[in-house]
């Protein structure tokens, strides 16, 4: 929230839109080559029946839990709001 009233402005918001999309879109691009490194064998050698059915299902897993922490960890890191290092300061080398 910001100083003024505790509402965002626009550019904060705006800030926290696009944080989301990479959030999102770099989760979808790890996802996928999680999934492709642990389901690709199937595509590239011939594989007994079984394996070949049962490689893409157990990447998803992986790719899940990949999904899930990297849209966690990029989201925790965007600064909550500016804040001054000191109570009272607001110039940044104060």
């Amino acid at each position: 929230m910001s100083g003024h009233g505790g509402r965002r402005s626009r550019v904060e918001r705006d800030a926290i839109t696009v944080e989301i999309g990479y959030a999102l879109f770099s989760a979808a691009f790890a996802a996928a080559v999680v999934f492709g490194a642990v389901a690709g064998p199937v595509l590239v050698f011939e594989l007994p029946d079984v394996v070949a059915r049962l490689l893409p299902r157990a990447a998803l897993a992986p790719a899940a839990a990949v999904f899930v922490v990297r849209v966690v960890s990029v989201l925790w890191r965007f600064p909550r709001a500016a804040q001054p290092s000191q109570p009272g300061r607001t110039r940044p080398d104060s």
